[in-house]
């Protein structure tokens, strides 16, 4: 695993993509529903408790928070979305930042989508799938909080989601993730590394780790 993430630093907090820095040297983003658990994965990533401020009240998260690696790699957290109890034009005014970041930001290498395992493919989650794969845009889904699941239900969660991802042209990795137990930290650093340019990153369609991977 890179040392890269745990020299992780918070640069700005943006109501605007303009407000970004400039479009150059590598981006990647993580995204997924106010309840998923983002910042708890963000915060493991980069073996800092405090990077990504985790709230008891999902949603919390409005502004795009930019996370700076090195002088040419940044880890950005997008606003979430989905969650029931946010009013209906703040649901808007993220989603259309999350569209306007996807759609414009060229320096983006790949979009890591945070689902909670046991409720994976929502509406929200397939819209944006959709959006990515008309973008041409890389995605790797964590199935997160999969130790709330048995071994068996988690895996099984796996495989429908892996076959309703079959009809995707862009490429599309998927894992079981867990941000309190720390499983499957090293793939998803895998992905990273390969997005960053710091190894070859695996070019097949769709990547499922073994049941056994993750786990140490």
């Amino acid at each position: 695993m890179s040392l890269l993430y745990r020299k992780a630093y918070f640069l700005l907090s943006a109501a605007d993509v303009k407000q970004l820095p400039p479009d150059s040297g590598i981006e990647v983003a993580m995204v997924g529903r106010s309840n998923a658990g983002k910042s708890s994965v963000l915060n493991r990533v980069t073996q800092s408790k405090g990077l990504a401020r985790v709230s008891k009240t999902p949603g919390r998260t409005q502004l795009v928070n930019v996370f700076v690696l090195d002088d040419e790699r940044r880890l950005i957290d997008l606003p979430g979305y989905g969650f029931a109890k946010v009013p209906l034009a703040a649901k808007l005014k993220w989603q259309k930042t999350v569209n306007v970041y996807i759609e414009q930001r060229e320096c983006l290498k790949g979009l890591v989508v945070v689902m909670d395992c046991r409720h994976p493919l929502r509406e929200t989650d397939v819209q944006l799938l959709e959006y990515c794969d008309h973008r041409g845009l890389a995605v790797h889904i964590l199935l997160n909080k999969s130790d709330k699941l048995s071994r068996n239900d988690a895996i099984n969660t796996m495989r429908e989601v892996t076959s309703a991802l079959q009809g995707y042209r862009n490429t599309i990795s998927i894992q079981l993730f867990s941000a309190m137990k720390g499983i499957g930290v090293k793939e998803l650093c895998g992905v990273l590394d390969g997005w960053y340019g710091l190894h070859t990153h695996p070019s097949s369609a769709l990547w499922a780790p073994s049941p056994t991977r993750g786990e140490g």
